[in-house]
């Protein structure tokens, strides 16, 4: 089993391109929203791939080394998700000659960017759906989709559709990828791009292609093009049919986005955010059932796999966690310092670094407040730019192995130790001081005899005391404590940075 090495030292950074930021290289329509008013379920914003460009030194600066980008080929939807054609780049977003410029700049600054890959439906605009549209019995493309009876009715709800689409949306006709010509189609799309340059492909609802050996050819033609590109499914529960070493590398792990805002959050959810998602990030855990749920997690796939997973706390499909913990700053805090220290590659998404808040779709789809910098909550900005820092500098936190220490009233304690580098995590989800006892024989480094704690993160106390830690923590708080030797512990290089 063979993942790729650079996901695994990742950091990234979801981008919804309407609403991230207008470049100045693309001519905009009249008929835009403005950018800093509500959005809307269909309106756009204009924001383009060129913006992208402008504000990847911003993004270089947090710490981001690879993009996931929501869909970018041509569309009649803000969100792209309605695909008319797999091989140019939306004319909004800056058409081709966008996407090669971001590549360049992007590489440049050693960014990954990652597509999104919707291949199990398309649109009504798509040629081959759109030529049964005009010439219905007598189009060539019919076993391309799934025809079920004359005539079809693509946009009048009171009459049958007659075509199978995704969730019974006649906006998203399904393609038959069990015709040889769609599927070859679809692999010659994931293969040109990869060609052009990309770094890998997000794929959406792949769980709806039942083809057999669909995503294995995927995962051979891809691979074979790039043996490095990632390969990362949008499955929000248990995925281990396609983390098998033969299908995907990862998976958007909204088991862990689920179970840590239920830790972090608690009671503070708010029901109607989360209502009818396929997670769970309610009711509220103990920092126990938190510990046993990760412990779970992690014996679910495999260890390499385990490093490349798309770790996340919300998405453009949720509320965002700011607004879903109903404002609770700290939740957001200990929920990021978790997902910073966790085996996988975290991803941030656009505006959770500055507080951007959000309810359901479409709210929590705003646009990025460039020029209103007085909105941004700075404090927030400040921990995601320092613990993004921390997890650059410390390979434990990227590749070590992982190591439950403590669980008990509301205190959450874990290592991650990569050679004699060794990093203890503590979170406090209570509303009060906890001052707490750490077996730290199992984790500490083989040399030496004195331990010496570092808090490189975080404010409380840590005493070494032999073989234990004695912790102090604040409550709603969080530390990142290194464990070593005096010698060891006697230089941080993230301050020395900063």
């Amino acid at each position: 089993m063979h993942t790729p090495e650079w996901v695994k030292h990742a950091v990234f950074y979801q981008i919804f391109p309407d609403r991230f930021a207008r470049g100045a290289h693309v001519e905009k329509p009249s008929n835009l929203e403005a950018w800093d008013t509500p959005p809307t379920l269909m309106g756009y914003k204009g924001g383009d791939l060129f913006g992208v460009i402008e504000h990847l030194d911003y993004l270089e600066h947090l710490g981001i080394t690879a993009i996931y980008f929501t869909p970018i080929f041509q569309s009649a939807a803000n969100h792209r998700y309605h695909t008319h054609d797999y091989y140019q780049v939306d004319p909004l977003l800056g058409g081709n000659r966008a996407l090669y410029a971001l590549l360049d700049a992007a590489h440049r600054r050693n960014i990954k960017i990652v597509l999104d890959g919707v291949f199990n439906h398309t649109s009504r605009g798509f040629f081959y759906f759109n030529d049964i549209l005009e010439n219905g019995p007598y189009s060539p493309w019919l076993d391309w989709f799934t025809i079920q009876g004359w005539p079809l009715s693509a946009y009048d709800g009171s009459k049958p559709a007659h075509y199978l689409a995704w969730a019974g949306n006649r906006a998203l006709p399904r393609l038959n990828t069990d015709h040889h010509q769609v599927r070859e189609y679809l692999m010659r799309v994931a293969e040109h791009w990869l060609r052009i340059g990309i770094d890998g492909w997000r794929l959406d609802v792949p769980f709806e292609i039942t083809t057999p050996g669909f995503w294995q050819e995927f995962r051979w033609r891809v691979k074979s093009i790039n043996p490095d590109a990632y390969i990362v499914g949008e499955i929000w529960d248990d995925a281990r049919p396609w983390l098998q070493g033969d299908q995907f590398d990862g998976v958007m792990n909204y088991l862990f986005a689920a179970a840590t805002i239920a830790f972090t959050a608690g009671e503070r959810v708010v029901p109607d955010l989360v209502a009818g998602r396929s997670y769970t990030p309610q009711p509220a855990l103990s920092a126990e059932e938190y510990a046993d749920k990760m412990d779970w997690l992690l014996r679910l796939y495999p260890w390499e796999i385990q490093l490349t997973q798309f770790n996340l706390l919300d998405s453009h499909d949720t509320a965002r966690l700011i607004s879903i913990a109903n404002g609770d700053a700290a939740s957001v805090h200990l929920a990021t310092l978790l997902l910073l220290s966790f085996p996988g590659a975290p991803a941030i998404y656009y505006g959770d670094e500055i507080g951007l808040p959000g309810a359901m779709d479409p709210d929590c789809r705003r646009t990025f407040p460039w020029d209103r910098p007085d909105t941004w909550n700075h404090e927030t900005h400040a921990y995601h730019t320092r613990l993004i820092a921390l997890r650059h500098t410390y390979l434990a936190l990227r590749t070590g192995s992982f190591h439950r220490l403590y669980a008990a009233d509301g205190v959450y304690v874990f290592a991650r130790r990569q050679d004699e580098q060794v990093l203890v995590i503590l979170v406090n989800s209570a509303q009060s001081f906890r001052s707490i006892a750490v077996e730290l024989s199992s984790v500490a480094p083989a040399h030496g005899t004195a331990l010496d704690l570092q808090i490189v993160y975080g404010e409380g106390t840590a005493v070494a005391r032999h073989a234990h830690g004695s912790f102090g923590l604040p409550p709603r708080t969080g530390m990142i404590v290194l464990v070593g030797t005096a010698l060891s512990c006697a230089y941080d290089p993230v301050k020395a940075a900063l």
